[in-house]
């Protein structure tokens, strides 16, 4: 026993099978009790041989259990049966599994019938589940393959229930199964199929259809049970599964000598049995029969179709979906087999099964009535969409059949849109147009719905247009949603935004409210990447900010913050430029007012400022430049109260960009942005007033002029809103007295000035004090900048100080006597006195000073010094504008017989100033003058359009028009005409016809007139 023992460990495959002879030899012709105590240490060489992976060895263990069992009894093995039924279904190894199965085989056929009847429920049943795993089916399955060696004829009443197994198994997706189940099949039929045909045939007619494994069918079957197996077997030729229709074919040319006679003797059987195929819910039938149906029509030929057609007809109007489903897919396969003649002759009986099954209630039937229009439409061409389309249009109005219908164009579509939708899109684009259906099928017609998106489009803004304002216009948006969003490539995209952004243009307002809808839908809801067609979407967008509907401004509003909202830095910044020139032209548009899309409640400007913000935080020098004057621009065509909910966004990024160092131009873009934002929202801005104000008085001390000016201005309009105004003009007062660089100081006069305008009546009087004193000690300072900039500030002081301090400013310098003083200080003192009157003309006009103002300013008017008769002539435009304010229509007649003067002056610097002082006092807002009045001045003017200096020929127009009032109509033109001599109305007339109407009809110019402002 020894040797037998290591025998079993040898490498020898022979060494192993003898091993396992002698062992089974010996518990078969000796006494079991003197075996028994060898039991134990042969028992695991036996169990290791049977899981040898040579076949024989594993056959010959097998044995030797069987016949070790049957000699010792079950008893003594106890933990044999399960320790095979363990390894039979073992996951790693199917030759484990194989020898478990052999061996379990012969152990049972040791124990003997009582064995098998007691397992064979178990292992039939587990065999059969689907829902366990395929390693444990394949274990099972095996055992039908060495039962029927080991039990012989004994077996055979369990032929019938395994069959079903083994042919479900031969249908497994797993390939090991299908082996498995292949050779058990294949030893039932070797060992059974004489002795037991009543139990097979049963079974395999059943199955034969998917799985023919048989290897013969032999004659003695009879007619019927003939016909079902032939039937079974020729539809497995066009079964799914390539190996079965492998193995039908070849047992198909064995049996069956001359094929289309035989299929003429089974037709009622096979045509039975296809019926049911294409009414079963496995889809793997359907198919079978559908291709089967398909083979009978090539291999009858076409007369076969007027038997074939009425059946699927019948079909059809059947209650089972299944079968209606697989009337379709058969009707598919018929057509794909048959000549197109063949085809148009029966459409009569086609047409309408294709309709009615395009229409089912069911999805899955439509689904594939679509396919069989589909091959109906390669078959007979154009005609199947005339045959069947209008069909589909006409149930649309339908109330039972219209969803249905819709679903059916949906999957026709699906199938054959580049030929679909040509022939469809006219119908539905004709008014009333069916933005339903059209939306239905833009979700599966692709590409192809790009070449009719011109008309498509129009023809949705259209029904759109009908139904806003109704309880129909969420339906509407949704259908118009459905196509835009469907569209998804570059061409598509480009149409969308070119076609809804012309007719946002167009002049009738309901199509414009549609397009504007629409493009709120695309720009919010699509996930294609429209970059590409940014600028054009932005542009367009913008431009309706100026519309007066507020649908339309609303949803472009909307629009266009669903654009910035989705972009990245590096677009926002991209976009700047272009979006600095759309606010341009949009604020052009608007001719001075606000632009209506800017000053939506709770909206305002949040639509472009991220894009915006975002160039003043990170663009280069350039960007926030141009982001900062765009930002300017937007606070100028916005309203305050649209623009308060968007203050601190706007102010914070440009006080901290401020402070860092950038170039000059981008630091006064910053500062008139800001300036322009304190003068339109003023208190709201008072969070940040620390912060301005240092800001601002840093900018006063910057290298560049341009920068200074603009903090100076920004400066005037921050102490409008200040509480405690001393110290900042303390500070300003300062750095005039100690700054050493003069034009430094001259732009802190010029920012003195502007604070003293908006706050002078708050100053400290011992501060206004001391502004006056140093102000009026630089009255005859040697720069003229400098002259100019005091006298100017000291002009605006003027309309501030008490009385007392007034008059000892007027009686001791401005109006005192010039005789023998220098005359920068008569020209300090002349610029003061004009712009004075300018300033507080209340004051300086009053009874108490009027007579001696008058007298100081016609006398500088006059002087010798040119400059000082500038400043001169500029306060007696001041005063003019007094007395057409105050007065009316009349002038003192000296001071008109000065300007007459003036005007006549050989000095083209005299005449000039004059020429502007009358255009500027007699700018539209004010009262016109009287005819006599106008009428001296009037014709120094038209002799001055004959000058030889074009500056003084051009001013003259720009005078006439003013004086007369050309661009409020022609009535002050038509009144001094009649009073005119027949040489100057020539000359007027001659000058209207050659330059006085075209300026009317141009907006006036915007001119600083006094000159002791810096720029």
């Amino acid at each position: 026993m020894p040797i037998v023992q290591r025998a079993f460990q040898d490498r020898s495959t022979d060494t192993r099978k003898m091993a396992a002879q002698i062992i089974g030899n010996m518990y078969s012709l000796t006494d079991q009790k003197d075996l028994a105590p060898y039991l134990p240490s042969v028992t695991p060489g036996l169990k290791a041989s049977l899981l040898d992976p040579v076949p024989e060895v594993r056959t010959v263990s097998a044995k030797a259990l069987g016949a070790m069992v049957k000699g010792m009894g079950e008893s003594c093995f106890e933990d044999l049966l399960p320790w095979l039924m363990e390894t039979l279904t073992y996951e790693q190894s199917s030759v484990d599994r194989s020898g478990a199965a052999q061996g379990l085989a012969e152990v049972m056929a040791g124990l003997g019938v009582e064995k098998l009847e007691k397992l064979m429920p178990e292992i039939v049943a587990t065999a059969s589940k689907v829902d366990i795993a395929p390693h444990v089916r394949d274990g099972y399955i095996m055992m039908f393959n060495y039962l029927p060696i080991t039990f012989g004829d004994k077996f055979t009443p369990y032929v019938g229930p395994i069959i079903p197994c083994i042919l479900k198994a031969l249908a497994d997706e797993n390939e090991f199964v299908r082996d498995t189940a292949l050779r058990a099949g294949q030893r039932i039929i070797s060992m059974y199929a004489e002795t037991a045909i009543a139990l097979l045939l049963p079974q395999l007619e059943q199955g034969i259809s998917l799985k023919c494994t048989c290897g013969a069918i032999i004659n003695a079957l009879g007619v019927e049970r003939r016909n079902g197996v032939l039937a079974g077997l020729y539809m497995g030729r066009s079964d799914t599964q390539l190996v079965v229709r492998q193995a039908s074919l070849h047992v198909w040319k064995i049996v069956v000598s001359n094929t289309p006679r035989t299929l003429r003797e089974i037709l009622p059987t096979l045509f039975g049995l296809l019926l049911r195929f294409l009414a079963s819910t496995c889809a793997d039938k359907r198919t079978v029969a559908a291709r089967t149906l398909g083979d009978l029509v090539r291999k009858l030929g076409e007369k076969i179709l007027p038997e074939i057609i009425p059946i699927l007809e019948e079909g059809l109007r059947s209650d089972k979906s299944d079968e209606r489903q697989g009337v379709c897919i058969g009707l598919s396969e018929i057509m794909k087999s048959t000549s197109r003649e063949a085809v148009l002759f029966f459409s009569e009986s086609l047409v309408p099964t294709v309709r009615k099954a395009l229409c089912d209630p069911l999805e899955e039937v439509r689904e594939a009535a679509a396919k069989t229009f589909e091959q109906l439409h390669s078959t007979i061409g154009h005609q199947a969409l005339e045959d069947i389309l209008p069909f589909l249009l006409k149930q649309l109005d339908n109330e039972e059949t219209a969803d249905f219908a819709v679903d059916g164009l949906k999957q026709v579509m699906a199938v054959k849109s580049r030929v679909v939708l040509p022939y469809l899109v006219p119908k539905l684009t004709t008014p009333p147009v069916n933005t339903r259906v059209l939306a239905f099928l833009s979700s599966v017609a692709g590409d192809a719905l790009t070449r009719h998106l011109s008309v498509i489009l129009p023809a949705m803004m259209s029904a759109l247009k009908e139904k806003l304002g109704t309880s129909e216009e969420q339906l509407e948006m949704a259908n118009c949603q459905s196509v835009i969003l469907s569209v998804e490539d570059d061409v598509g995209q480009r149409i969308i935004t070119e076609d809804l952004l012309e007719a946002t243009r167009s002049s009738e307002l309901g199509m414009r409210q549609a397009a504007a809808v629409m493009l709120n839908i695309y720009c919010c809801k699509t996930k294609a990447d429209y970059t590409g067609h940014l600028k054009s979407l932005v542009s367009g967008l913008i431009r309706l900010f100026n519309d007066t509907n507020p649908v339309v401004l609303n949803e472009s509003w909307d629009a266009l913050n669903s654009i910035t909202k989705k972009l990245d830095a590096g677009n926002q910044l991209a976009l700047i430029e272009d979006l600095h020139k759309d606010i341009r032209i949009v604020g052009n548009e608007a001719k001075g007012d606000h632009v209506p899309g800017f000053c939506i409640p709770k909206k305002g400007v949040t639509s472009i400022l991220l894009v915006l913000r975002e160039g003043v935080l990170t663009g280069n020098p350039e960007q926030k430049e141009e982001a900062a004057k765009a930002l300017g621009l937007v606070i100028k065509l916005t309203s305050a109260e649209a623009l308060k909910p968007s203050v601190v966004s706007i102010t914070g990024p440009l006080i901290r960009i401020l402070g860092d160092r950038f170039s000059w131009n981008v630091k006064v873009a910053l500062l008139e942005t800001l300036s322009l934002l304190l003068a339109k929202v003023e208190i709201a801005l008072k969070p940040f007033l620390p912060q301005l104000q240092t800001t601002f008085t840093k900018a006063l001390q910057d290298s560049h002029r341009a920068v200074r000016l603009k903090a100076a201005d920004a400066l005037g309009k921050l102490i409008v809103i200040h509480v405690k105004v001393d110290p900042l003009f303390t500070e300003l007062l300062n750095g005039i007295r100690s700054s050493d660089d003069s034009a430094i100081r001259d732009t802190m006069l010029q920012a003195l000035r502007f604070v003293t305008r908006g706050a002078g009546a708050k100053v400290d009087a011992a501060i206004r004090k001391n502004i006056s004193t140093v102000l009026l000690g630089m009255l005859g300072h040697d720069e003229d900048a400098t002259r100019m900039a005091s006298a100017g500030c000291l002009a605006e002081l003027c309309a501030f100080l008490s009385e007392e301090e007034l008059n000892t400013v007027l009686q001791q310098h401005l109006l005192a006597d010039v005789s023998g003083i220098d005359w920068m200080v008569r020209h300090g003192r002349s610029l003061a006195l004009s712009v004075a009157v300018n300033v507080a003309p209340s004051r300086l006009c009053a009874p108490r000073y009027y007579n001696n103002v008058q007298e100081m300013i016609l006398s500088n008017a006059t002087a010798d010094r040119i400059p000082i008769a500038v400043s001169g002539i500029r306060g007696m435009g001041f005063l003019m504008k007094y007395h057409m304010e105050a007065e009316g229509g009349s002038l003192p007649p000296k001071l008109s017989n000065l300007f007459i003067k003036c005007l006549q002056n050989s000095s083209s610097d005299i005449k000039l100033v004059a020429e502007k002082m009358i255009w500027w006092a007699n700018k539209n807002h004010l009262p016109s003058l009287d005819p006599p009045t106008i009428k001296p001045i009037l014709k120094a003017l038209l002799d001055n359009t004959k000058d030889k200096n074009t500056s003084v020929r051009a001013y003259s127009d720009q005078a006439i028009v003013n004086l007369l009032k050309m661009r409020e109509g022609e009535e002050v033109l038509q009144s001094v005409s009649r009073i005119l001599d027949a040489a100057s109305l020539e000359l007027l007339n001659e000058s209207c016809r050659r330059s006085l109407k075209k300026l009317a009809s141009q907006a006036d110019s915007d001119e600083q007139i006094d000159d002791t402002i810096l720029t």
